[in-house]
């Protein structure tokens, strides 16, 4: 076996241990809120949804079909889509002209981000939009040492993938344009780039076909959920977000010198890399996206600080390189701590799980479904059975809606009804329901709405977790004679979350 193929194989190996280490532990505690969300839409197969494109939901789809409502099934493509970030990090460093040593070190430095250990434990766009993202790091970085336009046709499949994905990627592909401008203006003149933007294209029609049906609804939430992010200060810390959210603290003296590498020494000859890069951090800081957005661009930047840091390495005694060494393996194993709260790892109800939820909110949103659904099949049973088969279940918010849909069949509930995303569009049932059991509203907007509402139940706590429907809506309602007609009622309650 060739030193290469050997290289290859270690980072293989390293990928599947990553991917090992979620399939063993991804089934601890219970279903995310946006994992509620996305198997309810998978459900519901279409080219667009208010809050995502359609290529997440599409993935829980399969898994539903190969694993059942499996917690560990449904987080096995996320997993295996960062292992891939993983593996194609080591490439990247190969690719920059870094050997074995730099090739593992990018490897491992990606493979112990905050993002890419908590991402690769939730179904949600953020582990496939991450891997695009890299791929597309790639495919530049061998355009560029190769010389063969023919990659233009892949980054533009990847690109159109990657659309289907998060609309985030259009940011990537700005900066790939200016790129061609600033270092490639003779491919402008090549059939493969425009048959890669063709491609691009082609690949994004039926979502745009089903934004076009649906009024744009996407552009509506994206800006209201903008405009939230920004009021409530989500966005404010993008940049010191840098050091602690994107990438682990432990390597950022890694991505600064892949930082001084790639743009000041001989990372110059990656051009179009570099400009892709810094236009798309630029745009993200600009347009003030959230900081753990930016964790796609950290993969090449860490490659080639992992080069430039092996090239110091040579030219170090060979003590200082022992001890160099064994410094940069300290780090890796501390700043690998951080799965104690990015992973679903610790016992709940445990003092190590209450440390790691309050610093890892996801962790939190993760528990209570069950106890939530079965406490609303309660108030459903109590109902008279002439009003069970005239009543519904009212949610404020997906993960409720979410929930119910998931667990409720079992204990005999119908589906839920919302005014949330994509619930709305499927509207509230034909005839419309008499008598609503309601969660997740506050009981002054519900006296608002209707003649009749009694409280009916509280959802438990006994984890004493603090989540939304631990702190802000316990309460569950009963709730008769709507003030208004449905379709009037409908219209008002379309909201976005």
């Amino acid at each position: 076996m060739s030193a290469r193929h050997r290289d290859t194989a270690l980072l293989l190996a390293l990928a599947a241990l990553k991917l090992a280490v979620h399939v063993l532990t991804n089934g601890q505690y219970g279903f995310h809120r946006d994992e509620l969300a996305t198997l309810d839409d998978a459900r519901h197969l279409a080219w667009g949804y208010v809050a995502y494109p359609p290529l997440t939901p599409f993935l829980g789809r399969i898994s539903l079909e190969l694993f059942g409502a499996s917690l560990a099934g449904a987080r096995l493509f996320p997993a295996l889509a960062l292992s891939l970030s993983v593996l194609l990090s080591g490439l990247i460093a190969r690719e920059l002209g870094g050997g074995r040593a730099a090739q593992l070190t990018a490897a491992l430095a990606v493979a112990i981000g905050p993002v890419v250990l908590g991402a690769s434990a939730l179904l949600q766009y953020v582990a496939f939009d991450h891997l695009w993202w890299v791929l597309v790091a790639y495919l530049l970085i061998r355009l560029a040492n190769s010389g063969d336009r023919r990659y233009w046709l892949a980054i533009g499949a990847v690109l159109g993938i990657a659309v289907e994905t998060k609309y985030t990627i259009g940011l990537c592909a700005t900066g790939i344009v200016l790129g061609v401008l600033v270092a490639r203006r003779a491919d402008l003149r090549s059939p493969w780039l425009w048959a890669g933007a063709a491609l691009a294209l082609l690949l994004l029609v039926p979502n745009l076909a089903w934004q076009a049906r649906n009024d744009f609804v996407s552009v509506s939430f994206l800006r209201s959920i903008h405009e939230r992010d920004v009021r409530i200060g989500r966005t404010a810390d993008f940049l010191s977000d840098q050091l602690v959210v994107a990438a682990n603290p432990v390597t950022i003296p890694l991505w600064i010198a892949g930082l001084g590498w790639l743009f000041l020494s001989r990372g110059r000859r990656q051009p179009m890399l570099a400009t892709m890069l810094a236009a798309s951090f630029v745009l993200l800081w600009l347009l003030k996206g959230r900081g753990y957005y930016a964790a796609p661009l950290y993969p090449p930047l860490l490659a080639a600080g992992a080069v430039a840091v092996e090239d110091w390495i040579g030219r170090l005694s060979a003590s200082m390189r022992r001890l160099v060494r064994s410094t940069e393996w300290l780090l890796f194993a501390v700043g690998a701590g951080v799965s104690v709260i990015a992973l679903p790892i610790a016992p709940p109800g445990s003092s190590l799980w209450r440390f790691a939820c309050a610093q890892n909110q996801d962790l939190a949103e993760q528990v209570g479904w069950p106890e939530l659904v079965r406490t609303v099949a309660g108030v459903y049973a109590a109902l008279p059975a002439a009003e069970r088969s005239r009543a519904r279940i009212l949610t404020g918010n997906y993960g409720e809606a979410g929930a119910i849909d998931l667990y409720g069949p079992e204990l005999g509930l119908p589906p839920a009804i919302s005014g949330v995303n994509s619930y709305w569009a499927r509207g509230y049932g034909e005839p419309p329901p008499e008598t609503l059991i309601v969660l997740g509203i506050g009981r002054e907007a519900l006296d608002r709405r209707f003649a009749s509402c009694a409280w009916a139940a509280r959802v438990p706590n006994p984890l004493e977790v603090r989540n939304e429907e631990s702190e802000d809506h316990p309460d569950v309602f009963l709730c008769r004679e709507l003030r208004t007609s449905w379709p009037e009622f409908w219209r008002d309650f379309r909201h976005f979350g």
